[in-house]
Order: C-alpha cells, then sequence, then structure tokens
C-alpha cells in the first residue's frame, strides 16, 4: 500500500498534468494554426523553436527555465516584482515545465489535424459569407477536433512521465513539487526502497496506459461523429 505522501504525489502529477495541458492548449492551438495556414518570415525559426524540447536534454530545458523565470531571470525577476508570482520551486512552476516539454506534442498532433482538413469546406463557408473567425470557431476546429483531443490527452499522460525538467527547474519539494516520477527517483535513493519504486511505477505505467488508450478511444469515436 502507497503511504499519504505517495499518494499525494500521485494527486500532484495529475494536478500539475492537468494545468499544464489546460494552460498550454490554447497557445498550442494558436501556433499549430500560424504553422498550418500561414506563410511569414521566420516561420522556419518558430516551427525549430517549438520542437526544440523534443531534442534538447529535459535537464537544459529545465536549465532555460530557471534562467528566465528564477527570481533573478528577466522573465521571474519581474513577475516577482511586480505580481509577486515565484514560479521556480513551486507547483506553478512544475506545471510550467510539464507544459514546455509537452507543448510540440499537442502542437504536431493539431497541425496534422488542420493539415489534414479538406479546404473545400473552408471554401464553401466563405462563400456563404463566413468570415474568417466564423469559419475558424464554426469550420476549422471543430473538423480538427479530433487531433485537438489527441493532443491534449497525449499531452496530459507525457505530463505524467516528465522528470528532467521538473526536477531541474521545480526540485523535489514532497507535497510542492515531487510528481510521481520524482518520487520514483525518491524511493531509488533510500536503501532498500526497490519495492516501494517498483509500486510507484506501476502506478505510472497504468495511468500513463489509460491515457493513451482513452486518446485512441476518443479520436476514433470524434472522427466517427465526422464521418470519416
Amino acid at each position: 500500500m502507497l503511504s499519504a505522501e505517495e499518494w499525494e504525489a500521485v494527486r500532484l502529477t495529475l494536478e500539475v498534468a492537468a494545468r499544464a495541458v489546460g494552460f498550454g492548449l490554447p497557445l498550442a492551438i494558436a501556433t499549430a494554426w500560424l504553422l498550418a495556414r500561414t506563410r511569414f518570415p521566420g516561420r522556419a525559426l518558430l516551427n525549430a523553436l517549438v520542437h526544440l524540447p523534443l531534442v534538447l536534454p529535459p535537464v537544459v530545458t529545465g536549465w532555460l527555465l530557471l534562467i528566465l523565470f528564477g527570481v533573478r531571470g528577466p522573465v521571474g525577476a519581474l513577475l516577482f516584482d511586480w505580481f509577486g508570482i515565484r514560479l521556480v520551486f513551486t507547483t506553478a512552476g512544475a506545471s510550467l515545465a510539464c507544459a514546455v516539454m509537452t507543448f510540440p506534442v499537442m502542437v504536431r498532433a493539431i497541425r496534422l489535424s488542420l493539415e489534414g482538413l479538406d479546404p473545400g469546406l473552408e471554401q464553401a463557408a466563405r462563400s456563404l459569407g463566413a468570415g474568417r473567425f466564423d469559419r475558424l470557431f464554426s469550420v476549422t476546429l471543430p473538423l480538427a477536433s479530433p487531433g485537438i483531443l489527441v493532443g491534449a490527452v497525449v499531452g496530459y499522460a507525457t505530463c505524467l512521465g516528465e522528470f528532467g525538467a521538473v526536477i531541474t527547474f521545480a526540485a523535489n519539494i514532497p507535497g510542492e513539487t515531487q510528481t510521481l516520477p520524482l518520487a520514483i527517483y525518491a524511493a531509488l535513493q533510500v536503501p532498500g526502497g526497490e519495492a516501494k519504486a517498483a509500486q510507484l511505477s506501476l502506478v505510472s505505467l497504468t495511468l500513463a496506459v489509460i491515457g493513451l488508450l482513452l486518446s485512441e478511444v476518443l479520436g476514433r469515436r470524434l472522427n466517427r461523429s465526422l464521418g470519416r
């Protein structure tokens, strides 16, 4: 059986993942639309920056977040001095680290869904007098909803296993930033903690499988509802 502290790590993991997806998904939709539907100078650079967390070591991403959002960093100092907001070594900071690491996953899924849409449907809506925003919210986004949903669910599942960026930027503070992967790491640092680490790993594995299966089922149902 898991202890109260370990169940707290499970709860915190789910909460951090929900915050990361909740705040990151709208920006991921906007970025995916920008990359899929527009052409502008610097588009290749933006695409590279978006996908950078996929190829950088997570610890490097966490270190860059620490440089930017630490209390002495260019962004972190402004947030702390003007609004009293401190992200480093907090639950919000853990959510930020997870959001940055999963952002490319969500953007990729949504972008592929947008690029796969039939342009004739939007052209038909345009010929009927629908404006750009009308087409976006009544045609484009509903048709891309399977990709948006899959991106959100896979992003959530990815957050459940994020380690390097979280421990570097938010540290490993029980009850504050200690998510499930960090709790597994802490258990392995204690002599005889292998059994506890195995229990926590089983919980992590179960949550990840549920998330992936859920994305598959929901994606298929949405595709069927859209006649695909």
